[in-house]
């Protein structure tokens, strides 16, 4: 991976579909979604020298998607709050998640408290009060079925560390290759959770505006592309 896949860009916004098995930032001695997009910005705006690329995001490595980064300080300082946001003026976000087992409901909410375990590197529920848990909240929709799988539009209704992989893997359904979590069957490539749509208000212009990434083909080839219609 060279290359970053945009989606769009301005002064202010660089938006890309991260692929899996890529750290947003902070990987030592790898390739990060921050590094490229700096080399990116270099070399299309003939910039030599220190270029500054704002994360107000981030993508789990092993999830793909839609993800936006900001070009200026200041559009850093205004896009950040939308994601501590997720109501009103907020960045609006909906992932596809295809996780093992049939979920029968059609549309729902999960509501858990969850909490951060440092010694495995996880989250986790919490089944008895703690002073350090937070609600994670999400909303569903069924799109369909592929054998003893499911596929879902899940809605994101606050921002905790791997909420949606936790909470799925805590309702008995795991998603897709997510070893971590619970998930005992493969995905082609990292786990079957794809960042779909975002929605942010533009820092300057104040006009709300959404992107799509691309369904990767791996998605289509494994559940099939009826399910994507």
């Amino acid at each position: 991976m060279s290359e970053v896949d945009v989606i769009y860009e301005d002064n202010h916004l660089l938006v890309v579909n991260k692929p899996t098995k890529l750290a947003t930032m902070g990987a030592a001695g790898q390739p990060t979604l921050h590094s490229l997009g700096c080399d990116y910005i270099r070399r299309t705006c003939n910039k030599p020298g220190k270029v500054y690329l704002g994360i107000v995001s981030r993508l789990d490595s092993m999830t793909s998607g839609v993800i936006v980064l900001a070009r200026t300080s200041k559009a850093a300082s205004r896009l950040t709050p939308q994601f501590a946001n997720h109501s009103g003026d907020g960045a609006r976000k909906t992932y596809l998640a295809a996780v093992s087992g049939r979920v029968e409901q059609q549309q729902g909410e999960l509501v858990d408290d969850v909490y951060k375990d440092e010694t495995a590197h996880r989250m986790r529920v919490a089944h008895h009060a703690r002073a350090d848990a937070k609600e994670a909240r999400l909303e569903f929709h069924l799109m369909g079925y592929h054998n003893d799988s499911t596929l879902l539009r899940v809605t994101p209704l606050t921002g905790r560390k791997h909420q949606i992989r936790l909470q799925w893997s805590e309702a008995g359904f795991p998603i897709l290759g997510d070893q971590k979590y619970g998930s005992e069957r493969v995905w082609p490539n990292g786990i079957a959770l794809h960042s779909w749509r975002l929605s942010i208000i533009h820092p300057t212009t104040k006009d709300r505006m959404a992107f799509e990434a691309p369904i990767p083909e791996a998605w289509k080839n494994r559940l099939g592309s009826s399910l994507f219609t």
